[in-house]
């Protein structure tokens, strides 16, 4: 038996598993992916095991379902009955989803029966210890299994625990937010580099601009706008620039964002929740 099996790894997947094998044995990390080569390599990297997705669903107490959120109802239609089997012999495990738009009560209508599921919405700067992992987890989900959970993703940065409802519309900031904060990050260094500062300095410095700005932001009891005003001081060059990006319409671009991102978790969720045959 493994305590944790991993379906799935590609980028997500790779990195939570790694997360994990932080702070577990290799010998209790089972790997599984649709191209076998790709699950050993990273078997062989972390000194776990690689299998198949039987044998993931057959042994693992912590199941991580990291496909697609349009693969889930294929995935369900070669597991699930091993999973109910495992039920219906008392076999306690634990479902681990990070697939967008996809409710735990739809997890359990693709597996068929009653299960415990955790909800998860991770971000990826968790690869370098600084993630959000958006957290939520159904009533069959015990303290103590919840609390092993946490233990297995220490080390990733903070680890949320939330209540579903509200989970999809919170995990397009953590999970879609990264990939806004690096197309400003690529129009901020591109701006720089026109200035003639060179490539190599233009990302650094916009990249430690803002990761010393998030600091700054999540250490102050002060709002987002007033620190915004604190570097702008009246007739100087910050000021301008500010007055540049709102005539430019940054914030409503930004809203824009994120409302493609969630109706795209709505559709997902319409699209991937019927039940395994």
């Amino acid at each position: 038996m493994s305590r944790f099996g991993f379906i799935g790894t590609g980028h997500m997947g790779s990195m939570l598993a790694e997360a994990v094998g932080k702070n577990f044995p290799p010998s209790e990390i089972l790997l599984s992916n649709r191209t076998r080569a790709k699950a050993e390599a990273l078997a062989q990297k972390l000194g776990c095991r690689a299998a198949d997705n039987a044998a993931a669903a057959k042994e693992a107490e912590y199941l991580f379902l990291c496909v697609k959120p349009q693969t889930m109802p294929g995935l369900f239609s070669e597991i699930s009955p091993i999973l109910r089997g495992r039920v219906a012999a008392n076999d306690r495990f634990i479902l681990v989803t990070p697939a967008a738009g996809l409710t735990m009560a739809a997890i359990e209508k693709l597996c068929g029966v009653p299960v415990p599921v955790i909800r998860i919405m991770p971000n990826t700067p968790l690869a370098v210890g600084e993630g959000l992992i958006l957290c939520a987890a159904n009533e069959r989900v015990t303290k103590e299994e919840l609390s092993l959970f946490f233990s297995a993703l220490q080390g990733t940065g903070r680890v949320d625990l939330t209540e579903e409802s509200g989970i999809d519309a919170a995990g397009i900031i953590t999970g879609c937010g990264p990939a806004y904060v690096f197309r400003f990050m690529e129009a901020l260094a591109a701006a720089g580099e026109k200035l003639g500062v060179s490539p190599d300095k233009a990302k650094l410095y916009a990249g430690q601009t803002v990761l010393g700005a998030a600091k700054l932001a999540l250490s102050s009891g002060d709002s987002l706008g007033s620190l915004c005003d604190a570097v702008c001081s009246p007739g100087g060059t910050t000021i301008e620039g500010v007055k540049a990006l709102d005539r430019g319409g940054m914030t409503e671009l930004v809203s824009a964002a994120v409302s493609a991102s969630y109706r795209r978790t709505l559709e997902l969720s319409r699209t991937t929740s019927r039940p395994a045959k």
